[in-house]
């Protein structure tokens, strides 16, 4: 018993580490020197919370050391167990197990969240010198004065929720039990929440926040209604109970089938699917530039893992196609087309990259719905959860990255409109060289990563739909005449990302080719431009030579793991 709990604590310390930034958070900076007087004597004992604070406790600077270092800590051990699972695998009690799989997904949500942190240092900065506003202030010096002391005063707040977002996406991706799923995606949803409305000095941020709650919370009531379901007919959430009950069944049954759907609209909500897409752009435009990042990237994500378990591992049939298959393709095509239609006629750079991530989350369920035709073998599923893995992967670094270079300019006011990207490449070449890398990234332009994660979840498609074995001129011809609905899958990846250069290229033809609207330069901390640049430069070494070679081999493993392949 002592080694099994041994071995429990060491898969998890990522998280245990988080537990302890939370605690530290809260404790620390409340650190001073009160004194409890023991009744009826004159004697004080010092209690050290609250009173007078000490000096180190009420530097505003201290939450965001607590967190950068707690979460460098956290991604230290994620890579370690990442570049040596053979150490790192194993079950935590029934209800948690720790992979290759879900290695991969804790390195792309911690990846995400330490960024988000080292950027939330320009966006929402600490001055440990603020002083209060007095009369002899002009209005600008008041105003600034004002923001400082605010600012100093809402530190702890935004890296506790910062943690608290971190911890539920990594523990989710190790659960093997959906109820702990769930309280696993609702803490990160609850969270972001109330990150998405942070910003309560504009309006914009505490309606998208109010509408990314409402939908939010809708949907999670709905996915919900929808697990109990599952239980009343299996009378387990346990996962691999599910898959054998699935299994069993002689002929689909109402019950699980409804309650499967009920819990897709709470993962389509979480993924960004159309028709459950509609407070995105709001929650993305009013939300802080590197909360958008977040939830572009790493929620998206989350919403994914939550949908192969369901998908794959609980209802997908041993033979013949799922149930679900048309469905998430149809939803797939309305999602990939609406994102990019609706892009086009954006002027808003934030919105633009939301319904950027509403189209990729199109691409990606395309993707999956190959799964669901049960005419190829556990080769071809795991080539299409790899081409799911890699883009998700990937999307962290180009997507995340175009969200920094936004971050940047948020401050001036400059992240709501088109114009405020007009002649950045004069006034800094590297940051539009960058964000140019990213935009074409997202477009699928080669050799960037993101066009070797597109041809990837293409070739998967087709993969599932061209026997090759019998690719004779009649074959072809009668397989063109009976239009298998994935060929046109990935046609529509095809014409949709051509579509999607249009406000690509927009944006990049602004950075470099219209006057800038004053000549102040871009202002910020070096760590933000170096990260800004090695996120550019692994956009490139993502997409072509040893190093996407690498990341894809490591990518395969965690999807053999995730379909219980032995590799």
């Amino acid at each position: 018993m002592s080694e099994l709990s041994e071995i429990s604590i060491e898969l998890i310390i990522p998280e245990l580490l988080l537990l302890l930034g939370i605690v530290s958070l809260i404790i620390l900076p409340n650190l001073g020197e009160a004194r409890f007087r023991i009744p009826l004597t004159s004697t004080r004992i010092p209690v050290f919370i609250g009173g007078t604070r000490f000096q180190f406790s009420r530097d505003p600077r201290l939450p965001f050391r607590i967190s950068i270092i707690i979460l460098f800590l956290s991604l230290l051990f994620a890579q370690i167990a990442f570049w040596s699972p053979e150490n790192w695998t194993g079950k935590v009690g029934l209800v948690l197990e720790v992979d290759r799989f879900s290695i991969l997904m804790s390195n792309i949500f911690l990846s995400v969240v330490f960024l988000c942190t080292l950027a939330a240092s320009h966006r929402l900065p600490a001055n440990p010198l603020a002083t209060g506003p007095s009369k002899r202030d002009s209005e600008i010096v008041e105003k600034q004065k004002t923001e400082d002391l605010y600012n100093n005063r809402r530190q702890v707040d935004f890296y506790i929720l910062i943690l608290m977002t971190a911890i539920g996406m990594t523990l989710m991706a190790k659960s093997n039990h959906l109820f702990m799923l769930f309280v696993c995606l609702e803490l990160a949803s609850l969270s972001s929440y109330v990150l998405v409305g942070f910003n309560k000095e504009t309006d914009i941020g505490g309606e998208a926040g109010t509408k990314y709650f409402i939908v939010g919370s809708v949907s999670s009531a709905i996915g919900i209604y929808g697990m109990s379901l599952l239980y009343v007919w299996s009378g387990s959430l346990y996962i691999p109970d599910l898959t054998i009950m699935w299994e069993s069944m002689p002929t689909l049954d109402p019950l699980p089938v409804i309650s499967i759907g009920m819990m897709l609209v709470a993962f389509g909500f979480k993924v960004g699917a159309a028709p459950f897409h509609l407070a995105i752009p709001d929650a993305y435009s009013g939300a802080s530039s590197i909360v958008a990042g977040l939830l572009a990237t790493a929620s998206k994500a989350m919403g994914f893992v939550a949908l192969l378990r369901i998908l794959v591992l609980i209802s997908m049939p041993e033979q013949g196609e799922a149930f679900w298959m048309i469905i998430i393709a149809m939803i797939s095509i309305i999602t990939m087309t609406w994102g990019n239609i609706s892009a086009l006629s954006s002027s808003n750079p934030k919105r633009i990259l939301a319904y950027s991530s509403v189209a990729h989350a199109g691409y990606i369920l395309a993707t999956i719905s190959a799964i669901g035709t049960g005419l190829g073998n556990l080769d071809s599923y795991s080539l299409i959860i790899t081409a799911v893995l890699f883009h998700l992967s990937v999307l962290v670094v180009f997507k995340l990255g175009a969200f920094l270079v936004l971050n940047i300019l948020e401050l001036r006011n400059q992240s709501h409109k088109l114009e405020g990207l007009n002649g950045l490449a004069r006034k800094d070449p590297i940051l539009a060289g960058s964000m140019f890398i990213f935009l074409l990234s997202l477009a699928g332009v080669p050799p960037f990563s993101g066009f070797l994660s597109k041809l990837l979840m293409i070739n998967g498609i087709l993969n599932s739909t061209i026997d090759t074995g019998s690719m004779s001129a009649t074959a072809i011809q009668e397989w063109i005449v009976s239009v298998d609905l994935l060929f046109w899958l990935a046609l529509a990846i095809v014409l949709n990302s051509a579509l999607s250069l249009f406000y690509y290229l927009r944006m990049g033809m602004i950075m470099f080719f219209e006057e800038p609207e004053n000549d102040k330069p871009v202002i910020y901390s070096i760590w933000i431009k170096i990260s800004i640049v090695i996120l550019a430069i692994m956009t490139a070494l993502f997409g072509i030579g040893p190093i996407s070679e690498t990341l894809l081999d490591s990518v395969t493993n965690s999807a053999n793991d995730f379909l219980g392949i032995n590799s």
